[in-house]
């Protein structure tokens, strides 16, 4: 198994990011994290939690690093939002694939420009040009026509949009539902084994 990028950028939804880091590294794979500043920002309002970025450590996100990803050889490697000299810079850098998640709109118009102004940015432009797998999660509403249209832009480029957008047919109880069915989804699309949720058609549902 190659190794997996993170990118958390300034949009509304870090409770995604930080379960998706919980189940990568339980399932024992190493993981690229690049967050933002507007992401830093983001997880300190939503969720108290504080990066420094000058030494960073991931218990700074994952209090329980150590016990999910003991005996599984993962590990997560931060590199700085500018920091160009990374190894996930480079198309001959070996990767299983690249997740932005939440994506601000201003990450999503960046990345479907080719603007490369930071490490996500230019990450995201090397998973697009080697054909890997680049997975854009947008979380933002309502949608205008050029937020739309960046999205197409994307998918159109071979980026798979996967919108933070929980359903409902499991009947979830709390918002860690909600917050595990997207990360499911995007598990799935990175073909990394889950039980978050249980699959349409594993269950009876009552009409």
């Amino acid at each position: 198994m190659n190794d997996l990028v993170v990118a958390i950028t300034g949009a509304s939804g870090s409770a995604y990011a930080v379960r998706l880091l919980e189940v990568l590294a339980a399932a024992g794979r190493s993981v690229h994290l690049v967050v933002s500043p507007a992401g830093q920002q983001v997880i300190g309002h939503e969720l108290g939690l504080k990066i420094d970025p000058a030494k960073f450590s991931i218990e700074q996100l994952l209090p329980d690093f150590d016990t999910l990803e003991a005996g599984n050889g993962g590990r997560v490697q931060f590199h700085g939002y500018r920091d160009f000299s990374a190894g996930i810079a480079s198309g001959s850098f070996h990767t299983d694939g690249m997740v932005i998640c939440p994506c601000s709109m201003g990450t999503l118009a960046a990345v479907s420009q080719g603007l490369s102004q930071n490490l996500i940015h230019r990450a995201a432009d090397v998973h697009l040009k080697e054909r890997r797998k680049l997975i854009v999660v947008p979380r933002e509403t309502p949608l205008g026509a050029i937020q739309l249209s960046n999205m197409k832009t994307l998918a159109d480029a071979g980026a798979v949009i996967l919108p933070a957008m929980p359903g409902f047919y499991n009947q979830p109880q709390s918002i860690d539902d909600l917050v595990n069915f997207v990360v499911a989804r995007i598990c799935d699309q990175l073909g990394v084994e889950q039980d978050l949720t249980k699959r349409w058609g594993n269950q009876s549902i009552e009409l």
